[in-house]
């Protein structure tokens, strides 16, 4: 029988391979959406929405804000209602809730109040998602975030 102590030397080496989830390795934080890799791993991960057919595409905006909150980013506004064959739109995204607070340079009868994004990012991140309905009658989405 194993010691504890050899087992964790065994398993000293461990680290998480898993690449289809948000977090993927333990050097990349994912709530830091200003890095090029979130960025990247991020759009990946909403890019395989598009891999599926839904019969609803708001189905498909469902699973995409459920990924992106278990970051903690968020539509900053309503989704608007996808009808025709096809169609776009871009939502400005969030991150935990956006940031209301005071700081040095706030006047005392003023707050500071943003997306949470946009002192990271200039202009801070937009979900593109574009829509449309293929031969079967289902729907197929696309997303990105810029």
């Amino acid at each position: 029988m194993k010691s504890f102590k050899s087992f964790v030397k065994e398993d000293a080496g461990f680290t998480d391979q898993n690449t289809d989830s948000l977090v993927g390795s333990l050097e990349v934080n994912p709530s830091e959406v200003g890095s090029p890799a979130v960025l990247r791993r991020l759009n990946a991960i909403i890019g395989s929405v598009a891999d599926h057919e839904y019969i609803v595409a708001e189905h498909a905006i469902e699973r995409l804000k459920n990924n992106l909150g278990k970051i903690g980013l968020a539509c900053g506004g309503p989704i608007p209602t996808m009808e025709g064959k096809s169609g776009s739109f871009i939502v400005p995204l969030t991150l935990f809730g956006g940031r209301f607070r005071k700081d040095t340079d706030t006047p005392i009868d003023e707050f500071l109040s943003d997306d949470g994004i946009s002192h990271m990012i200039e202009g801070g991140l937009k979900l593109n998602i574009s829509y449309e309905m293929i031969k079967n009658n289902s729907c197929k989405v696309y997303a990105k975030i810029s």
